[in-house]
Formats: C-alpha cells, sequence, structure tokens
C-alpha cells in the first residue's frame, strides 16, 4: 500500500475574475462584476503611455474580482458557459484562463439592461501545500521548481474534478 504525499497533492488557490475597459466601459464592467460575485472589485490603474489607445499613467482601464472561498459551484458555472471546453493553450504553469464573450452565456446570470452585453476574462490560479514559504515576508523561503503545476497535472486536476474537455 502506497501512501500518496499530501505535499502533492493539487488545490485551487484563486479564481480571478477581470474586465477591461474605460471611462463608461470599466462603469459597466464594475457593475457586472459586482452583479456576478456580490464583492467590490478592485479598479486597476495604467502605469505606462499607449498613445494609440488614449491610455496614459494613472488612468482607470480594467476591474477585478479575486474568490478565494466557495468558488466550485461559480467556478462549474463559467465553465458551461465555455461548454466545458478549454484549449491546451489556454493553460500555462500553475494556471489556466478563458474568456467568456457575454455574461448571459453564464447560467443563472439574466440580461442586465443597466449593464448590456459585455464580455469577462477567467483565471484560475492552483497551488500546492507549501507555497506561502516563498509568499510569505518574514523568514522567506525557496520553493523548489517541483512545486509548480504543470500543464498535464492541470488537465488531469480538471477532468477528474470538473469532466473539462480539453483540445
Amino acid at each position: 500500500m502506497t501512501k500518496e504525499n499530501i505535499m502533492r497533492k493539487i488545490k485551487i488557490e484563486k479564481v480571478v475574475l477581470s474586465v477591461s475597459g474605460t471611462a463608461d466601459g470599466l462603469d459597466k464592467g464594475f457593475r457586472l462584476l459586482k452583479f456576478l460575485t456580490d464583492k467590490k472589485p478592485a479598479k486597476i490603474k495604467s502605469k505606462r503611455r499607449i498613445p494609440t489607445w488614449g491610455v496614459r499613467p494613472g488612468l482607470e482601464v480594467g476591474a477585478v474580482v479575486t474568490l478565494r472561498k466557495d468558488f466550485e459551484q461559480f467556478l462549474k458555472r463559467l465553465l458551461v458557459s465555455v461548454d466545458n471546453t478549454l484549449k491546451r493553450k489556454q493553460i500555462s504553469e500553475n494556471n489556466f484562463s478563458f474568456g467568456i464573450k457575454e455574461y448571459i452565456e453564464i447560467p443563472g446570470a439574466e440580461y442586465q439592461r443597466d449593464i448590456g452585453i459585455i464580455g469577462l476574462d477567467v483565471t484560475v490560479v492552483f497551488k500546492r501545500s507549501g507555497r506561502r514559504v516563498g509568499l510569505r515576508k518574514i523568514k522567506r523561503g525557496k520553493v523548489s521548481k517541483k512545486q509548480t503545476i504543470t500543464r498535464e497535472e492541470i488537465i488531469k486536476f480538471m477532468e477528474d474534478n470538473f469532466q473539462t474537455k480539453f483540445i
């Protein structure tokens, strides 16, 4: 009988929802994230100047919400909106991302007239036990490369727990 190493067990650390836009588009995106999650989104400010897009430093260009607890049901709803199918190129080390073109594709989300039709990006971040050692401020330690979660491990985890297909 071989015991499974609990330090190798993969967990979902957080689910991050984000919307980008400026002025009125950003306000609608802010309301969308608040409507979907019942949490207050944080606004993201630009750090650099992009003249072709009319972006300058300090201009609000996005909104983001991070879910760290009780997100399994919500993540399942988000995956249903993309038919539980993701592309392999959407996966990178420790996370994967996908976009939802229209929020009304999410089951249980009705059309909101004041928001209109708008899409959002979803990022799911994975971790293993011991990750905090490399992140904490006091007595920080090095975390080995073995702690990173590979594409194959993410695919296996998602197929087992969320019945997600990868193409």
